[in-house]
């Protein structure tokens, strides 16, 4: 279910020029903000989860996983070029399975390694925020990533509905709005992170962890399969 070849060809296309200033953009943005922050109000545990989760989790986090999720296949379904790899003896699944696994790949590291790095010059991980904030990074790059994929292979403008859920349904709906709550992501994620904090009230979620889990690992599988069923409608395409 993996194919290097396959691997190394996303890989290329994900960190090339343009993608890569973007990718490194927002996490070199979140730690500078986080050093500014301790510099100018000391280590505090309340801004430092307000930071990790209204700026890293709620933003950063699936504005990555835009990039890495729609740009490991729509470009190449964009220009037809996918059509070329669909014509190798590399079976469908395998296709959409390595490319989730390098989209998740990409998302965890610019994610999840500045979250936590800003998390600990913030607080330097007092009652382990910083750990809770980076493992909500890692769950939800996984389901962002999954989530991204599957826009990329059914829409032409993935980018543009990926960066109007992730702004205006994660970011506002899925912070300000109780309803909205229990289908995000960020929600999902901060359920699981809750469990490895020592601070219950700092690190929150309106989801129950086993609902959370579950809710987690059906949109992740779903949008997979669902993923590779929309790719073979397009190898059908294109051999007609």
């Amino acid at each position: 279910m993996y194919d290097p070849t396959v691997a190394r060809l996303t890989y290329r296309a994900l960190l090339g020029r343009r993608r890569a200033l973007i990718l490194f953009a927002l996490p070199l943005l979140l730690v500078v903000i986080a050093a500014a922050v301790r510099g100018f109000s000391g280590a505090d545990d309340q801004v430092a989860s307000d930071l990790l989760g209204g700026f890293a989790l709620a933003t950063m986090v699936p504005i990555i996983g835009v990039i890495a999720g729609t740009g490991a296949i729509g470009p190449e379904i964009d220009d037809g070029s996918v059509m070329y790899l669909l014509s190798k003896p590399v079976k469908r699944p395998t296709i959409i399975v390595t490319k989730l696994t390098v989209a998740i790949a990409v998302t965890m590291v610019f994610s999840a390694v500045p979250t936590l790095v800003a998390g600990l010059i913030l607080n330097g991980n007092s009652q382990q925020i910083a750990v809770a904030y980076t493992i909500a990074a890692l769950v939800s790059s996984i389901a962002y990533a999954a989530i991204f994929l599957l826009l990329g292979t059914v829409t032409r403008h993935a980018v543009v509905f990926g960066l109007v859920y992730a702004l205006v349904w994660e970011a506002v709906f899925g912070s300000l709005v109780s309803g909205a709550r229990t289908l995000s992501v960020q929600q999902w994620s901060l359920a699981v992170a809750h469990k490895a904090t020592d601070a219950g009230d700092l690190v929150t979620s309106d989801v129950g962890l086993p609902a959370a889990v579950v809710l987690l690992l059906v949109v992740t599988a779903g949008t997979t399969w669902y993923a590779g069923r929309r790719l073979r409608t397009l190898t059908v395409a294109g051999d007609e």
